[in-house]
This record gives structure tokens, sequence and C-alpha cells, in this order.
């Protein structure tokens, strides 16, 4: 006769063994709310896109509040040049004319947004789109910058509809575009919005996922990832020009959401597979996560 164990494989027992060790994590954050900002190579990659897909469904189904706000630069610039659009920047931001804030609409809204909330239903899980317009989520205003058209900032945060779509069990999926008072649409950047939607929601944490390691000393050594700091070591780190470039916006945003009432701000390397789940449910995580005020003699980093 078979004894017990020959009914269950090695694989069988290893995952049952990793439920379990999450099992303290998933308690800690069941019924708070985990806001994602999606981008980066994990929207470009496939193989990538249905492991964070599954990752949102997952965070979902163990009781965590998930909200995705997402951004799609790669998708506006193919659908410019399919209209014969050149794209263009200054400073970092897209410079945005008329014919240029219609497309991003277009793309932001009606496509990326719209497969996003598909590739959640198909996962299992139930997901409503958004973009700021909508239940007047996001007011937007024009950013300070001259010549950049309709570049806008996040004037005000109305969340009472993502709250009553999350206490009713969807995923909120949130596109950047978003409207003043006049009506007029505006082009916002993804990680900004997160932040603010996550000041907002009074949020567990912020997550923005991105195509590097997290806050790098040394941004060419990934071996000098920094996995825990404090908001003040995040804004020296600006001051000292270790953080330069594109992460300025990324920690800045992270800071700003802090000071807001988030309780922690992680910035994750989306092209690792399964890295929300990682950075959540593990005690070191993966990327760098910057806290109000580190905690002493914690055993759980998160």
């Amino acid at each position: 006769m078979s004894s017990e164990t020959e009914y269950f494989t090695e694989k069988d027992a290893n995952r049952v063994q990793v439920l379990s060790e999450a099992l303290p994590y998933i308690q800690e954050f069941a019924g708070r709310t985990v806001v994602i900002k999606y981008g980066g190579a994990a929207m470009k990659d496939d193989s990538l896109k249905d492991k964070v897909i599954r990752d949102i469904v997952f965070l979902k189904s163990v009781g965590i509040r998930s909200v995705v706000v997402h951004g799609g630069g790669p998708e506006i610039n193919s659908w410019l040049g399919k209209l014969n659009i050149q794209p263009q920047f200054k400073n970092g931001l897209r410079v945005t004319d008329a014919a240029t804030m219609d497309v991003v609409e277009m793309v932001l809204v009606g496509r990326v947004n719209k497969e996003l909330v598909s590739l959640i239903h198909r996962a299992g899980g139930l997901a409503v789109g958004l973009c700021g317009k909508d239940g007047d989520l996001v007011t937007a205003r024009p950013c300070d910058q001259q010549d950049v058209g309709f570049v806008g900032e996040v004037a005000n945060v109305n969340p009472k509809l993502v709250k009553s779509l999350v206490e009713s069990g969807y995923v909120p999926v949130i596109s950047s575009v978003a409207a003043d008072k006049t009506g007029q649409a505006y082009n916002i950047n993804a990680d900004t919005v997160a932040g603010e939607i996550a000041a907002a929601l009074d949020a567990e944490k912020l997550i923005l996922l991105t195509d590097t390691p997290g806050i790098l000393k040394d941004y060419k050594d990934p071996s000098t990832l920094l996995y825990e700091l404090e908001i003040q070591e995040a804004r020296d780190l600006i001051a000292q020009g270790i953080v330069s470039g594109g992460m300025i916006p990324k920690v800045e945003c992270c800071v700003r959401s802090l000071a807001q009432g988030v309780r922690a701000a992680h910035i994750i390397d989306g092209r690792i597979p399964h890295a929300l789940l990682l950075e959540i449910f593990t005690n070191s995580g993966i990327g760098s996560m910057i806290v109000p005020k580190k905690k002493d003699n914690s055993g759980i980093r998160k």
C-alpha cells in the first residue's frame, strides 16, 4: 500500500510552505489599500504583464484592496507614428498639443485601460476602468512649465467613486488623463496621479513598478540598492544628486504621498516576475521602500 507522501510532489509541498510563510503578511495587510502604478517593461512584455495581472488578482483574493494607476508612453508613441505626428519632449515632459492630447486620451482611456480591465477579468478578478474625468476623480491644472501644451498637474482628488468600487469588490484601473474645471483634458504623469490617489485613499502602500532595481547609491551598480530609507534620507539623496534624472519625480511623488499619510512607498523592478508579491510578502523585499520613520527591531520590514 502506498504511503501518504506519495500522493503529493515536492513542488506541491513547496507551494504549501510558501503560502504558509506568507500568512503573517496576508494577516498584516488584509483590508488595507495598496495603490499600484503599473508601467515600464511590465506593460510591454506579455509574459510579465500576465504575472503582474495575476499578482493583482491574488492580492484582491487575499483581502488586500488593490487600485491600479497606469501610463502607456510606448503605446502613445506608436499611435502618434501611425498618425504621422512626431512625438516631442521637453525637460522630460511630453509636449502635448491638441492633436497629441486626442491621441493620449484615445490610447490611455480607450485602449490600454480597457485591455488591463479585460486581462484582470480573464485572470478571475473584477475590474472597472476609469480616468480622472470619471466621478470627478482627479481635477487637473496646467503644469508650471511653459510651452508643453496640455500637460497637467493634480489640483484635487475626489476618491469617493474609487472607494465605492473597492468596497464593492472591484479593482479600479485608472488612466492618468484628467480635466480642469472647464472640461479641458490634460495629460498628467502617472506616478504623480498614483501618489495623489494613494494619499486621498489613506493607502497602506504606494508601489511604483519601474525598469530599475530601485534607488541605487551608484546607478551603475545594482548591488548598491537601498532597501529601506526614511523621507529625509530620500530628500538628501536628491539634493546630493545621487537620485537624478527620471528617478527624481518618482522619489518625489513617493515622498509627497508619505507626507500626506501613506504608510510606505515602494520603488520596485517590474522586470522581475511576480515583483509585487516578492515585495509585499517577503521580509527583505526586492526594491526600495521609503517610510516616514524606520521601525526599530521590526521583524517584518513591510
